[in-house]
């Protein structure tokens, strides 16, 4: 299984801003190793974040993505010690999930 995902969810006014530093490989498929061979393909496909039962950010993602990606955005309705909850799956059916307290700014 990949390393936590590095999660932080901050009041900035009236928006929480939250990052997310994810550990992925993300190989694209195109690749070869040192005998030539092709890299398989291994890229997440699809990253959900819910905050109180509903989806505030959700992606679909492809092999162009950068080895350990970041996410930077905003949402409305947060309040301090409330939980966001992130959760990607990749192309071979991985799937990780982490969350983080929300902070104030």
């Amino acid at each position: 299984m990949a390393d936590p995902m590095r999660i932080r969810a901050q009041i900035a006014g009236d928006k929480v801003e939250v990052r997310v530093l994810m550990s992925h490989e993300m190989e694209t498929g195109q690749r070869r190793d040192n005998n030539g061979n092709i890299v398989p393909a291994w890229f997440i496909q699809n990253v959900t974040v819910n905050h109180g039962g509903r989806t505030v950010m959700s992606a679909q993602w492809g092999p162009a993505v950068a080895k350990n990606p970041f996410v930077h955005f905003r949402f409305s309705g947060g309040k301090v010690g409330e939980r966001v909850s992130v959760t990607w799956t990749d192309n071979r059916g991985d799937k990780r999930t982490d969350e983080a307290a929300i902070i104030a700014g």
